[in-house]
């Protein structure tokens, strides 16, 4: 997957321990004795070399036993290591297939109703809570700018990206504009910063406009004023869409008040989902991006894994990924995960 962290080779019989404890785990939710793996994965090793691998699997730690129980269960360390080097990638089921595609293919006239749809479906495969950003406008290319005179002393700015976003945001200015005054700057607005990114413009935007002229000044003043407001996205956490809280609590782990009650408060407190989104978009462009357990920064975090993808939607992006508890069947979450992103970004490139 992404990121290959540096840990030390495990030979082919560790390897397979290692997976079958990994793979017993995502299926039981119990710790997986020596005597189990013995029996149930027939590596045709005796019981007594199987304890000793898995003793030293522990000792390395990828594995470790909760106190209560002489069975292991895969650490932090034991995760990262199965889905960067020992998982095998499921195909989706076709019916999944045809979910998706049934789901996206819906007459669907607004753009905002499709990630709703997009978050719903990836909760209602996976079981797991689903995460979708609507496409990112500091990623996109400014189209237009229109400038529309609400009252004498405010101003509400229309601005528009290439995809088809839009963004509004509304200016109280101190002295009154003449509404000719408007149109001209306006058009001197669109002529300098169209196909500029937004952090193009808010970088350079006074330098492109040193040279206006006296009675456009007031105006281009506001605009470097709140050039920071006006191109920029600020809607981080309206931007969110979090879905699946019914089909995440169904999940063994969740009998447990105090992991229900964590699963709550993360859901309360989007900041840590999308602060994780940001770190996700550092990764790989085009890859599935993984962060397990203590990989993730929040201490809230410290349960779950986090799975993301990017789309893409015109010239912007967006991500989509899901949240849940570390014991997941990865290898079918990474491919839905995958999936999914692919077929939205397919679905956007129509013309609507």
């Amino acid at each position: 997957m992404h990121n290959k962290h540096n840990i030390e080779e495990l030979n082919d019989r560790e390897k397979s321990i290692l997976r079958s404890v990994v793979q017993q785990f995502i299926i039981t939710a119990s710790p997986v004795g020596s005597r189990y793996i013995t029996k149930k994965y027939e590596i045709g090793i005796s019981p007594a070399t199987v304890r000793n691998i898995m003793a030293d699997l522990e000792e390395s730690g990828y594995i470790n036993h909760p106190h209560t129980s002489a069975g292991r269960v895969p650490t932090d360390k034991g995760y990262r290591y199965y889905v960067d080097s020992l998982m095998e990638l499921k195909s989706l089921k076709s019916s999944d297939k045809g979910l998706i595609t049934k789901s996206l293919k819906a007459e669907i006239t607004e753009t905002d109703e499709i990630f709703k749809i997009t978050s719903k479906l990836l909760s209602t495969i996976t079981n797991q809570l689903a995460c979708v950003t609507y496409p990112d406008i500091e990623s996109g290319i400014f189209e237009k700018l229109q400038i529309i005179s609400l009252t004498s002393t405010r101003l509400m700015m229309v601005i528009s990206i290439k995809s088809g976003l839009v963004k509004t945001i509304t200016l109280e200015i101190k002295s009154t504009i003449k509404h000719n005054q408007l149109e001209s700057v306006q058009r001197l607005l669109n002529e300098r910063l169209s196909g500029l990114k937004f952090s193009e413009i808010r970088n350079t935007f006074k330098d492109r406009f040193k040279d206006v002229d006296v009675k456009q000044k007031p105006v281009i003043r506001l605009f470097i004023d709140s050039v920071d407001k006006i191109f920029k996205d600020d809607r981080k956490t309206e931007n969110l869409i979090l879905t699946g809280a019914r089909n995440i609590i169904k999940q063994p782990e969740f009998e447990n008040p105090e992991k229900f009650e964590g699963i709550i408060e993360l859901m309360e407190d989007k900041d840590i989902i999308i602060h994780i989104i940001e770190k996700s978009s550092e990764a790989d462009q085009g890859s599935v991006f993984i962060s397990i357990g203590s990989e993730n920064d929040d201490i809230k975090m410290r349960d779950y894994s986090f799975i993301s993808k990017e789309y893409k939607f015109g010239g912007t992006i967006g991500t989509l990924g899901i949240v849940g508890p570390k014991r997941m069947e990865y290898s079918k979450v990474v491919a839905i995960v995958d999936y999914i992103a692919k077929m939205l970004s397919e679905f956007l490139k129509k013309p609507n």
